[in-house]
């Protein structure tokens, strides 16, 4: 079990009395060391690291992960743990416009980049709101809680997930135009009609599954071309 950002142990301490051992990932010097005195280093592993570049590997295979996210740096913070392998299941609480568009479905208003991105390694199950009075002193925003558990197998087959966020980037910034128009500098008309996509529709309206058979194409597409390029 990882926590990140435990803080002052608010959640740390119910943890610590369900759990053998918990290990939490704290970038505030100061916060280190209260959470070193408060608890054993039988009970607690506090890493010193910035959850964006810490290596969630090297804590072994099957972990769970929990925390209160900070909202100024949700998104990254998501896609990075998200790109660990040994990731059995997460539970954030996280601010609710993040979550609402984590769990959005193709047609929305709320589906986006985030929300094509999570899902494609990830289930999405939204648990529960939570109001500003939870929390001292009170945010602007209301919060949810959101549970994640990675694919048993990823949809269709792994991509270049670099690739493919570019993609469905790509898409986003320009949601109004039909994806003909968003992904031109990407593929055209015949392409996405032979891989099973509308051409006319809008990013909104693109199932996630689509994407990612359109990140596949362009990097196969990509490799014969420098195939033939050095031939």
């Amino acid at each position: 079990m990882v926590e990140i950002g435990p803080g002052l142990g608010a959640l740390t301490q119910p943890l610590t009395e369900r759990v053998r051992h918990l290990h939490a990932v704290e970038i505030d010097r100061d916060v280190v060391a209260q959470l070193r005195n408060r608890f054993s280093p039988e009970r607690l592993t506090v890493h010193q690291a910035d959850a964006l570049d810490f290596d969630f590997a090297s804590l072994g295979p099957r972990l769970r992960i929990v925390g209160n996210l900070p909202y100024n740096i949700s998104s990254p913070l998501l896609f990075r743990v998200g790109s660990a392998r040994e990731v059995v299941d997460c539970h954030f609480m996280l601010q609710k416009e993040v979550v609402d568009r984590m769990a959005a479905a193709p047609g929305s208003k709320t589906y986006g980049r985030l929300s094509v991105m999570i899902q494609y390694r990830f289930q999405v199950e939204k648990l529960f709101n939570v109001a500003p009075g939870a929390f001292r002193p009170p945010p602007k925003v209301e919060s949810a809680f959101v549970r994640l558990v990675p694919h048993p197998s990823l949809p269709l087959t792994r991509v270049d997930e670099q690739l493919m966020s570019r993609i469905v980037a790509g898409a986003f910034s320009q949601r109004r135009k039909t994806l003909r128009n968003a992904l031109a500098a990407y593929t055209h008309e015949a392409e996405l009609s032979a891989l099973g996509i509308d051409a006319r529709l809008r990013p909104e309206d693109v199932a996630v599954e689509a994407y990612v058979r359109l990140a596949q194409f362009v990097a196969e597409r990509s490799r014969s071309q420098a195939a033939e390029a050095r031939s």
